[in-house]
């Protein structure tokens, strides 16, 4: 038997709707069946919603994924589970957008590259020519695709070209500054991540770091959420903040909300890439 550092890695997430009795001995059984071993579980029951979902990484002896997805299929029916099941250790394929800001590009990349996040990055888009140097530098391509109002559904168009041709399973809006249409929305619906301010709705359009500074705020923060086309109202993944007084000007305001954002974006990357996240409507359920 090889040893279990040397086995194969799964993870498997599910959700129960309505909830029952026997869910986890069901999958612990069929892991014992399987020869597995538990590596990691988390789960929560969710009384008000009558839901309950489910979060387990587990290494064994299987010969192909297919195979246990075939063995597990039966334990799913009888649970009336909606699950998915996925190599732990396969990276993400990611497809990165930035436009002028590249704080969150730079960190992505770099995290991708020293293996903090388990993630392989094919190809980062842009509207603007800016970070071409940037990426090429870490040896992906780059493609420029300019956008403006009457080439707008011909750029998405190449977007989705890219994503099918890349064969990318995620979309990662690295500060790309352009409202996606409704009909690309629907296309990446669940696999396309994006970040901003907290300053929304409160300070819109131009220099809200300014505005904020003038009204006196003391809380800088970033969301991660998945996107829809309800504009920068998606599923929430994760959200943080840093309290800054009257000695912040505007520009210290906007190198401390450009750290937030780093932060949080990756840690929303991290773990859809880990497949920590569970979508339950307008939320998320995130097992850590």
């Amino acid at each position: 038997m090889p040893s279990q550092a040397t086995e194969p890695t799964y993870v498997l997430t599910l959700t129960a709707r309505p909830d029952v009795v026997g869910i986890v001995h069901g999958v612990s059984g069929f892991l014992v069946e399987h020869g597995c071993t538990i590596l990691e579980s988390s789960q929560f029951g969710d009384p008000e919603a009558d839901a309950f979902f489910m979060r387990v990484q587990f290494s064994g002896p299987v010969p192909e994924i297919d195979r246990l997805r075939a063995d597990f299929a039966p334990v799913a029916e009888r649970f009336a589970l909606t699950w998915d099941l996925q190599d732990a250790a396969r990276p993400t394929r990611t497809l990165l957008m930035v436009s002028r800001f590249g704080h969150c590009l730079n960190d992505l990349l770099f995290r991708a590259r020293i293996g903090a996040l388990n993630v392989e990055i094919p190809a980062v888009v842009s509207n603007h020519e800016d970070f071409r140097t940037l990426v090429e530098g870490y040896g992906i391509p780059f493609h420029h695709v300019p956008v403006t109002r009457e080439t707008k559904a011909e750029a998405e168009g190449r977007l989705l070209e890219l994503v099918d041709e890349l064969d990318v399973e995620l979309v990662v809006l690295a500060r790309y500054m352009q409202v996606l249409s409704d009909d690309l929305c629907r296309a990446l619906d669940g696999r396309a991540i994006n970040i901003h301010h907290s300053f929304l709705p409160s300070f819109k359009g131009a220099r809200p770091y300014h505005q904020a500074h003038a009204r006196g705020v003391k809380l800088i923060g970033a969301t991660a959420h998945y996107v829809t086309a309800d504009l920068d109202e998606g599923p929430i993944i994760e959200q943080d903040v840093a309290r800054v007084d009257h000695w912040a000007a505007p520009e210290r305001m906007v190198a401390i909300g450009r750290d937030v954002e780093t932060q949080v974006l990756a840690r929303a990357v991290e773990w859809h890439a880990e497949h920590r996240i569970i979508r339950d409507g307008h939320r998320t359920i995130v097992l850590r």
